[in-house]
């Protein structure tokens, strides 16, 4: 056998393996199932209630006028303070 000839025999064997990853899908759920779906992927989506500590510090971020990763390193040290008890942001200001 040539090399031409097995090239042609490995490529049409190909296309009969990868005929079955283009085989139908199972039938669509039903109304009443897609009705609950829809149900769940909103409580899903519902917007997260933040703590008064969390919202506090991203106002002192805001006024502070921080963005990027700054933001999220200041945040990240005024909640910590803030939940151990310190009511002030942290005194590490840099700017």
């Amino acid at each position: 056998m040539t090399l031409a000839s097995r090239l042609a025999v490995v490529a049409i064997a190909s296309l009969f393996a990868t005929g079955t990853a283009f085989a139908q899908t199972a039938a669509p759920a039903a109304k009443a199932d897609m009705k609950t779906d829809a149900a769940a992927t909103a409580d899903k989506k519902a917007p997260k209630e933040h703590s008064a500590e969390s919202l506090e510090c991203s106002k002192q971020a805001d006024a502070k006028g921080l963005h990027g990763k700054e933001r999220k390193k200041f945040r990240s040290e005024c909640i910590k303070t803030a939940k151990a008890g310190g009511a002030a942001a942290p005194a590490a200001d840099k700017k």
